[in-house]
């Protein structure tokens, strides 16, 4: 059952970047543009003002600005990275899927999803994941490149401006929450995705001004990486996806296991939530007859409560999404509500994932798969 795809933690070196943009820069790099190209530096500012606050990139709609300077500022900071291929919607239009392709031809996927207290986008960071993981769609399809910074925060921003427009049922609204769970390894591009990060939770007019709280960076279990995020001072939340609590079944589903196996990432897991005090998530997809098994329900248990029983962590079950024609399919109810119930019983905070966008190839990787057949 051991997948024959390989680990890859670099890009291939023939990958194909796009062109810098205003996302892409701190602060002082954007007045630093701005001056290059002769402006003066408060004009930083007000591109950041535009598309952080306003989120638009329209030269026509940037009127605080001399008219003869907008289309150089915005060919030069805004160039367009991200192609819509096309939208799909279900939940009654409250759960929307992108398909974007990028300026190589890539695609990749993002997904807003509004539920009644919250707005929470799903993206990438690289397109396609080099992490082999057999069950995953995105995981066999192999990497073909890192994103940039900018590619990662256009995903969040489309969704921020079609929420502000009222795009979305429900009327007009904002982003609240980011998750790190699209196409590809977080940890394996770790400066672009923390760029994000600082991106998303920057102040307006310097960011989009989400809370650290309400961003969700999660990982295979790329243990110096865990520790590097324990150490940014940002406050966002870990969600490490294990599926396993034995290194045995580990190894194969979640092939990163064989260099940092399942104790290794649990006490970095544990690192980081002593060190930020935040609750850290364990990712567990319930797979048929292959890790819902209630003994591995008392194991994983036993193991994090070992680490400390003063609420560091919450597991959270995720049925899974088949892709079409994979042996992998989702756990019998039943086998999920004695999993459910053991953690519980174990002393674990558990809950089980609301499922959405199943109709719309919901799982990462196959909208992107399914337009490459």
């Amino acid at each position: 059952m051991t997948t024959s795809l390989p680990l890859v933690f670099d890009e291939p070196r023939r990958a194909k970047k796009p062109p810098r943009h205003l996302a892409d820069l701190t602060g002082e790099e954007r007045k630093a543009a701005v001056v290059a190209l002769g402006e003066p530096a408060f004009r930083a500012k007000q591109l950041s003002n535009h598309y952080f606050s306003r989120l638009t990139s329209d030269p026509a709609e940037m009127t605080d600005l001399p008219a003869e300077s907008r289309d150089k500022l915005v060919a030069d900071l805004m160039p367009p990275l991200l192609t819509k291929v096309r939208d799909m919607e279900c939940d009654n239009g409250t759960t929307r899927k992108s398909l974007w392709k990028l300026l190589d031809g890539s695609l990749v996927e993002s997904v807003l999803m509004r539920y009644k207290d919250r707005t929470t986008m799903c993206v990438s960071s690289q397109a396609g994941c080099g992490m082999a993981c057999p069950f995953c769609a995105t995981g066999q399809a192999g990497l073909t490149r890192n994103m940039t910074t900018a590619e990662i925060v256009e995903q969040v921003v489309d969704g921020a401006r079609a929420l502000s427009r009222g795009e979305i049922t429900g009327g007009p609204g904002r982003v609240n929450n980011i998750v790190f769970m699209g196409m590809g390894e977080p940890m394996a591009n770790y400066k672009a995705v923390i760029g994000a990060v600082r991106r998303f939770t920057d102040p307006s007019p310097e960011g989009l001004g989400i809370s650290a709280r309400g961003v969700t960076v999660s990982t295979v279990g790329l243990v110096p990486r865990i520790n590097q995020l324990a150490d940014e001072g940002i406050p966002v939340t870990l969600a490490v996806s294990l599926h396993a609590p034995d290194d045995e079944l580990r190894n194969e589903l979640v092939p990163i296991n064989n260099r940092w196996n399942v104790d290794e990432v649990l006490d970095a897991a544990w690192g980081y939530a002593e060190k930020t005090k935040r609750r850290v998530s364990i990712e567990y997809a319930m797979i048929r007859d292959m890790n819902d098994h209630a003994w591995r329900a008392d194991l994983l248990a036993e193991k994090l409560r070992a680490r400390g029983d003063w609420g560091w962590v919450h597991v959270n079950l995720i049925p899974l999404n088949p892709t079409p024609g994979s042996k992998w399919t989702a756990s019998d109810p039943a086998d999920e509500a004695e999993f459910v119930r053991r953690l519980q019983a174990g002393g674990i905070s558990t809950t089980v994932r609301d499922t959405r966008g199943q109709e719309i190839d919901g799982a990462c990787g196959q909208l992107a798969a399914s337009s490459k057949a």
